[in-house]
């Protein structure tokens, strides 16, 4: 008996033991869960703010629903790379309350970070310990309604010059005259009445094509017309009065000679574009609920430098005067030999329509190309070194400006497609490409082309000079076509030299004089030789003594 009475006391025990620790696994496992003292809270809190946890932060918080309203705007609005946050210190205050102090670091970028302190309250309430919610412990300048803004700040603009020095393109303020359907009892009074209003700025817009256009798109906005600031001094008064005008002002960089536009000038806008974000600079903003922004913290430098475009106002109003004498796609591009400055880039309305074509429409070469098949066969090598000998299939890179001087595989599944383009067998290229031969020619070596002063081309391709007795080859057969051959009408000018080509009926025309080579394209042509015509308009033109700006 004695025996059992052991051995019952063993397993007992054995059973009491095991108890014990299943019971100490069970409790353990419920301190494996979140703890719950105030400064593992805090710690809880930060650890969700960094990590992003929305959600997690808010219901550590003593009003969650305020404190997640906040929390995510200030991530949507701050827009931030990331965000650190770090507890430094918790003092406890009794047993039901304590304070800590922390630290935020939002990045924003390489050198764009926004550090702060802080102090915040922890307090015990019926359902644990809670962060004490105040806008100010997420970042400081919140709280009465106030939002935070991550906004990219600019300096001062940069004005552009053209080649002469002159002024050519600023940052005006511009108002948008727009007509909406929703604020107009009469349709046909308003549109009548803002048409006769803008008549002598925009003569071509009526009551009756507006009409059409809101009846095409039932209950949008219409956009009547934009204008400057000295045109809408005039005209402001009476637009204001015109039941459903809405006036939109923004800033936008614009020609101090309204006369100067196409593909160059807008090329310019995006050089300029290049240098505002090589200067932009950044600020976080609280935003009043009125929109007034209380910077909080940032950075801006100073501003960039003014801008030197490479080109000549007269020769691109003489460019342009020659291009509108076509009633098909034409473009004219002309350049500086000597230094490669594109001076103009002219097209018409029909050729604008399929967009910057001058230097971005690739066409059929036909025998545009003879140039560079001669200095191919003058130096027995391929077509494609004696190409970028003459300035094309270098792939240039220019900064601000897409462009495409040829296609010389010509293959009609090549993968590119440009816009203005027209499918065809054989070489295609561009009339910016052809302007590149013609001033290569007249240089005597590829020509780097250069939209703005100290952005020259940059390539990755090489060519060595076309040889002397190969260029003077060249210059010689296009003096003879403007001599005595397709190009006869020009032989008027003192040494001009040019030579011509043709795809079907697309015509093609370039050539040199001085210290100013082109290139003129005509798609579906009247005449066999009427871009050898344009190219007459525009000495013409190039003849005529300068005219003052038109104003602003």
């Amino acid at each position: 008996m004695r025996a059992v009475r052991h051995k019952l006391r063993m397993w007992n025990g054995l059973a009491l033991a095991t108890a014990l620790s299943l019971a100490v696994g069970v409790v353990g496992g419920f301190f494996d869960g979140p703890e719950t003292d105030p400064e593992s809270v805090v710690e809880r809190f930060a650890a969700a703010l960094t990590e992003g946890d929305v959600s997690e932060a808010a219901e550590l918080t003593s009003y969650p629903n305020a404190a997640k309203a906040a929390i995510t705007q200030a991530f949507d609005g701050l827009r931030a790379e990331k965000a650190a946050f770090e507890v430094n210190q918790f003092i406890p205050l009794g047993d039901d309350a304590g304070i800590f102090n922390a630290t935020a670091d939002w990045t924003f970028g390489d050198g764009k970070n926004w550090q702060y302190n802080i102090n915040g309250r922890v307090r015990k309430l019926s359902v644990g310990w809670r962060v004490s919610w105040q806008p100010q412990i997420l970042a400081p300048g919140l709280g009465h309604g106030r939002i935070l803004r991550y906004d990219r700040t600019d300096a001062a603009p940069p004005r552009v010059f053209d080649l002469a020095g002159n002024l050519m393109m600023t940052e005006q303020r511009i108002n948008t005259v727009t007509l909406d359907p929703a604020a107009m009892p009469d349709p046909v009074l308003s549109t009548n009445r803002l048409a006769k209003v803008i008549e002598p700025v925009a003569p071509l817009i009526t009551g009756a094509t507006m009409m059409q256009e809101l009846a095409g798109a039932p209950g949008q906005r219409l956009t009547a017309v934009s204008l400057r600031d000295d045109d809408f001094a005039v005209l402001e008064d009476d637009l204001r009065a015109i039941p459903g005008v809405v006036i939109v002002q923004t800033p936008k960089l614009i020609s101090h000679d309204r006369r100067i536009s196409g593909p160059l000038v807008d090329a310019m806008r995006d050089v300029w574009q290049l240098n505002r974000d090589a200067t932009q600079g950044w600020a976080v903003n609280a935003v009043e609920p009125d929109g007034t922004a209380l910077k909080q913290t940032g950075f801006q430098g100073p501003p960039g430098p003014d801008i030197r475009s490479a080109l000549d106002p007269r020769v691109q109003l003489a460019a342009t005067e020659a291009a509108v004498t076509v009633g098909t796609p034409a473009a004219v591009v002309a350049i500086q030999p000597s230094t490669g400055a594109v001076l103009a880039v002219a097209q018409n309305n029909q050729a604008s329509e399929l967009g910057p074509i001058a230097f971005t429409g690739l066409y059929p070469a036909g025998s545009a190309l003879a140039a560079v098949d001669v200095a191919a066969d003058a130096q027995r090598t391929d077509r494609l070194t004696a190409a970028r000998q003459l300035g094309l299939a270098m792939d240039y890179q220019i900064p601000g400006l897409e462009q495409r001087t040829d296609d010389l595989t010509g293959g009609a599944d090549s993968v590119l497609r440009v816009t203005g383009s027209r499918d065809g067998e054989g070489p295609r290229v561009s009339p910016f490409g052809m302007a590149l031969v013609a001033a290569s020619v007249a240089r005597g070596s590829t020509a780097v082309p250069v939209i703005a002063g100290g952005q020259p081309a940059t390539t990755d391709a090489s060519a060595e000079p076309l040889p002397q007795p190969v260029t003077d080859r060249l210059r010689g057969m296009m003096r003879d076509t403007v001599a005595r051959g397709a190009g006869s009408l020009l032989n008027g000018y003192p040494d001009l030299i040019g030579m011509a080509g043709a795809h079907e009926d697309d015509r093609w025309f370039f050539g040199s004089r001085g210290d100013l080579a082109f290139a003129v394209y005509v798609q579906d042509a009247d005449g066999s030789d009427r871009a050898v015509k344009m190219t007459d308009r525009m000495f013409r033109e190039l003849a005529k003594p300068p005219e003052a700006p038109a104003g602003r």
